[in-house]
């Protein structure tokens, strides 16, 4: 048989029937039969790829880079020179079938691709991403032309097919790999990222169909009259209003018939869908242009819903993990670098790459300055438009296949390709490195709002479940008219799969619209209940929004928008929740190192709630409100931030506050540092005389809020004198079951007689040493805890964000500088 594809040219003959083998124990090859050697090239492939992206991880290069060098070290530049490898493990009769289920992946991976765009982007950006768009190509594709002269003797292609691929190839921007890439860098829901992502759905619009007209046109020359160019273009024009007037409404239509409430589709629906995208392809074949414009086709008339939610669930990490890279790795197995002679050759393809990068960023910068943007942005987005990969790809397959494109042109253009994604990342890297912007706002902190003033509270929800207790809360913050609240409620939706990371603002007004999946059902649901505080508490203003991220960059989105609004305290949910016995469990372990994060990065005040049930409390209406709150005060900022939100709560007619102070006895042994240290050294006696402003601060703060509870009969005041842990515990232990809310301190970096030695038993070190105790399943009152953790700012000069690891380190030197000073 002849074929194109991998097999070129060649003749194979082989037996139709040879698919798996019998065994070794009757003297047969399992390398001979095609089952068993397409799973050994198969976990081959897999492995070859894991091993260079681990090699290339520390290097920031994207993934489709390591899949494509995998495919030339596979193939005849490295491996391929070995003969026993060519005849056994990359045999001439195994080839078909390899390369078959590598387009097979390529259908479905972009389907899934039409499936998740977002037009409403475009619609956004709108004439600046157009133009973007055509910026990145003009100079670029000006270069590819001027280069082509000179390459096109190497190759026996025709001048103009070559020039045109060429200049293509140099231009055109991969979508998947950009949106990677912004992932990566977190960069997707900054102002670039949306620019550069609509940018690039244009030009690999352009892109595409260039290359369709393209190849359309080779063939015309070659095979078929000049008409079927003509032909193949008004069938795809065609065959996508039949599918946008026609197979749109049908899905629709089957979606509606069988969206079951578990939103569990049956196999049959799923069926239909998994085997329309083969149609697609099929017809899409039929006419002329490559399957994968079908599948992509249909996969973008896809209507949103239920049912398109299910079917990326269903296909994306299979997709992804297993078949893409077998089209990558195909296009390297496809690369003869060999064919590419003479070091001029390699000088003027490596020039042809450089300076259409820099052309396309050059045109890119000249766009940006004139609509008045940053330089370093103009650079960055220039950059980003240069990501190559998947749909160029595709049409050099394509062309190749159809023979329109020569081996010594083929490796050129992937050559290209390598050259520019490798450098993408690390230059963006150094050259764009946006630090977290810092908004001048000075009420960052419940103690620093004034009384008079708007509390700004931004309340993070995970699911429906967390709203309840948060919204209870608030009830009972007392807002009024002289001391209003203003709510933000973020829906926090974990992004999984090719997706680009989104906030959504819910419109108030528009209350009519219909639910197409689950995470638009629990928007709504949390969306209404906000909605109802709103309407049934006076003085409280809520706006609503959803972000979608993955859960390594979430607390960025809190902590950017909790800076953009100006709020002064957030609030997150603890990352266990209430059992039906009273127990609690671990909901989603991802949510405790996001809580871990926004204690480190927040911008203002933040706070862990841990529920038990607070939201039983009687609180059908605002002025029902009735919760017992104690709050357990052992000194330091974060005890003090604790006391002024209690004290605010304590303001509502309803709630009745108890705060219990601990104060060391003279049995306390007091924790020093060590000893060989000397007294008089500066650094400890700045230490000493930090501490006892710090033990003033409390004094005074304890002071005025007595005397404006002088005449309160709902506000008490008590004195505890223990003198260590057990104390300590035994006294926490002892309080009256009567509350249903703990509120006290996180207590970083506060080093007392009365905790010492509970961190060593601490689970939670998030909610500090007393936090925990009152969160941990050994505490016999099943009481609501919010453990409160004050803003206290840093350096002028640390503009990066943190993590977790980091925050003792940055206690340390903000230590170290108030030393120094």
């Amino acid at each position: 048989m002849t074929a194109p594809g991998l097999l070129g040219n060649e003749t194979v003959c082989y037996s139709g029937t040879m698919i798996t083998t019998n065994g070794i124990f009757v003297h047969e090859d399992p390398m001979a039969f095609s089952l068993p050697i397409f799973i050994f090239q198969l976990v081959l492939i897999v492995l070859t790829c894991r091993l260079l992206m681990f090699l290339l991880k520390p290097l920031n290069q994207p993934r489709i880079l390591a899949e494509l060098i995998a495919g030339i070290i596979l193939g005849p530049s490295a491996m391929g020179q070995c003969k026993w490898f060519v005849d056994v493990v990359f045999s001439r009769n195994s080839l078909a079938l390899l390369e078959t289920i590598a387009n097979i992946g390529i259908l479905y991976f972009v389907f899934v691709i039409g499936l998740e765009m977002d037009l409403s982007v475009i619609q956004k950006n709108g004439k600046k991403a157009f133009i973007f768009a055509i910026s990145g190509i003009f100079l670029p594709f000006l270069i590819g032309c001027a280069f082509s002269f000179f390459l096109h003797h190497k190759t026996t292609m025709r001048e103009d097919t070559f020039l045109i691929f060429l200049s293509i190839s140099l231009s055109v921007t991969a979508l998947p790999v950009v949106s990677r890439i912004l992932s990566e860098l977190r960069l997707l829901d900054m102002e670039i990222g949306k620019i550069v992502r609509s940018a690039a759905l244009f030009n690999n619009t352009f892109g595409a169909a260039f290359v369709v007209f393209v190849i359309s046109l080779a063939e015309s020359q070659t095979v078929f009259s000049s008409s079927s160019t003509l032909w193949v273009i008004a069938s795809s024009i065609i065959f996508i209003l039949f599918s946008i007037f026609v197979v749109r409404p049908g899905i629709s239509w089957l979606a509606r018939r069988s969206t079951p409430e578990d939103e569990n589709f049956t196999n049959f629906t799923i069926s239909i869908v998994l085997g329309g995208v083969m149609i697609f392809g099929f017809i899409s074949d039929s006419i002329g242009v490559h399957p994968s414009f079908g599948a992509f086709v249909f996969g973008l008339v896809f209507p949103n819903g239920p049912l398109a939610v299910t079917l990326v669930e269903r296909l994306e990490d299979f997709i992804t993990g297993f078949l893409l890279p077998l089209f990558f790795v195909t296009s390297g197995l496809k690369t003869n670098v060999s064919k590419i002679q003479g070091a001029s050759t390699w000088f003027t393809l490596v020039m042809a790459s450089i300076l259409s990068s820099v052309g396309k960023v050059a045109g890119t910068v000249l766009v940006a300055l004139s609509v008045k943007m940053p330089f370093r942005e103009g650079v960055a987005l220039g950059l980003l438009m240069n990501s190559k990969g998947l749909a160029e790809l595709i049409g050099l397959n394509h062309g190749k296949d159809q023979k329109v494109i020569d081996d010594t042109a083929y490796a050129m253009m992937v050559i290209t390709t390598i050259l520019m994604n490798a450098v993408i990342t690390p230059l963006l890297i150094q050259i764009y490195r946006p630090a977290r912007k810092f908004v001048p706002y000075e009420r960052r902190t419940i103690q620093k709002t004034k009384a008079d003033a708007e509390m700004r509270i931004l309340a993070c929800i995970h699911t429906p479940r967390n709203a309840p207790t948060i919204i209870s809360l608030l009830e009972a913050s007392h807002p009024t008219k002289k001391t209003p609240i203003s709510v933000f409620s973020l829906h926090l939706v974990e992004l999984t799969g090719h997706g680009s990371a989104t906030l959504i603002v819910h419109n108030s007004q528009k209350s009519d619209n219909t639910a197409v999946n689950r995470m638009q059902v629990q928007s709504d649901q949390i969306t209404n209940a906000f909605k109802t505080l709103e309407q049934h508490t006076s003085f409280v203003s809520v706006q609503s929004l959803t972000s979608i991220s993955p859960y390594s960059t979430m607390h960025e989105e809190i902590c950017n928008l909790a800076e953009d609004k100006r709020v002064a305290f957030i609030i997150i949910p603890f990352h266990k929740q209430l059992t039906v016995d009273g127990g609690m469990e671990s909901a989603n372990s991802k949510i405790r190192m996001l809580n871990q994060n926004v204690l480190v990065n927040a911008p203002c005040s933040v706070g862990i709630l841990v529920d038990r049930g607070l939201s039983g409390s009687k609180s059908l209406m605002a002025g029902q409100v009735s919760h017992n709150i104690a709050v357990l005060f052992f000194g330091g900022p974060d005890d003090r931030e604790a006391l002024s939100y209690a004290m605010r709560m304590s303001e509502h007619p309803g709630n009745s506050l108890n705060v219990i102070r601990f104060f060391p006895g003279l049995n306390a042994v007091e924790l020093t540092m060590d000893q060989s240290h000397d007294l008089n050294d500066t650094g400890i006696l700045t230490l000493q005389i930090g501490k006892e402003q710090d033990k003033q601060l409390d004094d005074d703060c304890i002071k005025e809020f007595r005397m404006m509870k002088a005449t309160d009969e709902s506000f008490s005041y008590i004195e505890k004198v223990v003198n260590n842990r057990e104390e300590t515990v035994a006294a926490i232990r002892a309080l009256d079951n009567i509350h249903d809310l703990f509120l006290v301190g996180r207590g970083e970096g506060i080093i007392s007689p009365l905790t010492a030695g509970l961190t060593e038993w601490s689970e939670c070190p998030e909610l500090g040493v007393i936090g925990d105790l009152l969160a941990s399943a050994d505490f016999a009152a099943a009481v609501s805890v919010l453990v409160v953790q004050q803003y206290v700012g840093v350096g002028p000069n640390d503009d990066r964000i943190g993590t977790p690891d980091n925050a003792s380190q940055q206690e340390e030197q903000c230590i170290m500088a108030s030393v120094r000073q």
